[in-house]
């Protein structure tokens, strides 16, 4: 609180959101924590803890994400609570476009997010790309808060980035729809971005309505491949080894022979 206000409690607040954890860290998952560690490293981190008390009291009134910003409201001192907006740029369609291919080339990353997990490596991706999944800088954030103390972020917005970052622990596709991009989306196009996507061998059968084809459900589609025809040959007697079996004096491939020639024509 800044030094021109004095010190004051917040109102209670009957079903705010309530941090899980009592203490300790917030943060539960390495992308969750990579969150608070960037917000510390760009020099939030003695400014956040002033928001971990709000966050595990329940002043949190509500949180929204949406592409480019979340909002909250959070109860303060005053009667009605402050309105909280955290912006971030969401990336444009063809950097997008860029990071679906990177990931759709890779099954280990689609397998892991199909699971409902971050890769890894998954910021390795987006710096291929020339952008960054989280903030770098304090520039890349955009806060704002309605209550009067004059620091940013106040403990209204720091608790508000405690609840996100534990959002981002229960869906961390909430991280990607921040940036632009919602869960069904990505996985639809990296699905759709694999050349043996089952997607897309589908739709090249689908593409005509069942109706619009019933009387020639059962015909023949398309040029059936030919068969070869087999001939019989003796050559094949010929190439086998010598065999110890004779019957009444005649050889084992003596005794085939008949069976390898070609039938007299009629």
């Amino acid at each position: 609180m800044s030094r021109f206000y004095p010190p004051s409690r917040p109102r209670a607040v009957e079903g705010g959101l309530v941090a899980r954890t009592k203490r300790g860290a917030m943060a539960q998952h390495w992308w969750s924590e990579r969150f608070v560690a960037v917000l510390e490293g760009i020099g939030m981190g003695g400014r956040l803890q002033r928001g971990r008390t709000y966050a595990r009291k329940g002043q949190v009134v509500s949180l929204d994400l949406d592409v480019g910003a979340v909002t909250a409201q959070v109860q303060g001192s005053r009667a009605r609570p402050y309105r909280v907006r955290i912006g971030v740029a969401a990336f444009g369609k063809a950097e997008w476009a860029q990071v679906e291919r990177e990931l759709a080339d890779n099954a280990w990353y689609l397998a892991k997010l199909l699971a409902g997990e971050m890769p890894d490596d998954i910021e390795d991706v987006f710096a291929d790309v020339g952008i960054a999944l989280f903030p770098t800088s304090a520039s890349d954030l955009s806060l704002d808060c309605t209550c009067p103390d004059w620091e940013v972020p106040c403990k209204h917005v720091a608790a508000t980035f405690y609840l996100l970052a534990e959002s981002f622990d229960d869906d961390p596709f909430r991280i990607l729809a921040w940036r632009g991009r919602g869960r069904e989306d990505l996985l639809d196009n990296l699905q759709a971005a694999r050349p043996d996507s089952p997607t897309v061998a589908a739709d090249a059968h689908t593409s005509v309505p069942l109706e619009a084809c019933l009387d020639r459900f059962f015909s023949v589609q398309g040029r059936l491949p030919r068969t070869r025809e087999v001939v019989a040959s003796t050559s094949l007697l010929d190439q086998l080894p010598p065999v110890e079996v004779t019957l009444r004096g005649r050889s084992l491939p003596d005794l085939l022979r008949p069976a390898y020639e070609d039938p007299a024509p009629p």
